[in-house]
């Protein structure tokens, strides 16, 4: 039953050996194992820190992105309706424009066909003026003994006349 039982110097020694590789593993061992622990549980608390700023910068840019979205929106409609109005406003121009300027034409071409209409009246009297001289020139140059041979000779000038 030797076997069995440990014998106090065993036991001692055993002991000694614990203890000196307990103070042996507390002072070199456990305390950089319990320092790099404790480092990375500060390393994880500051990611999870500045993931939880960063989740809220991103929440603070996506509003942000929407209100200059929002912003962008409104100029661009308030462009689009200027730009309608500035449209509107050169075609009644335009419109304004063109029916004035049509009226001149129309008023230019009445005035011209009122003048071309008087030269045409005055051309046709000059005309008759001159035919009537031309008859009574050939009346005066033939002598007329009777009525009717200035009826026979009038009706033979009117035949030959052409009028243009």
């Amino acid at each position: 039953m030797n076997l069995v039982t440990p014998e106090i110097g065993l036991i001692f020694w055993t002991t000694v050996t614990f203890i000196l590789l307990l103070v042996l593993l507390r002072k070199y061992a456990w305390k950089p194992i319990l320092k790099s622990v404790k480092a990375r549980e500060k390393s994880i608390e500051d990611a999870l820190q500045s993931a939880s700023e960063a989740k809220e910068q991103m929440s603070q840019l996506k509003a942000d992105n929407e209100k200059i979205i929002n912003e962008a929106k409104k100029e661009r409609d308030k462009l689009m309706k200027e730009a309608r109005e500035t449209k509107e406003q050169i075609i009644n121009e335009a419109r304004q424009k063109s029916v004035t300027e049509g009226n001149k034409i129309i008023e230019s071409a009445r005035q011209q066909i009122e003048n071309d209409k008087k030269a045409a009246i005055e051309e046709i009297k000059v005309k008759i003026a001159n035919l009537s001289v031309e008859i009574a020139e050939k009346l005066l140059r033939k002598e007329l003994a009777d009525d009717k041979e200035q009826k026979e000779l009038i009706d033979s000038l009117l035949k030959d006349i052409t009028v243009n």
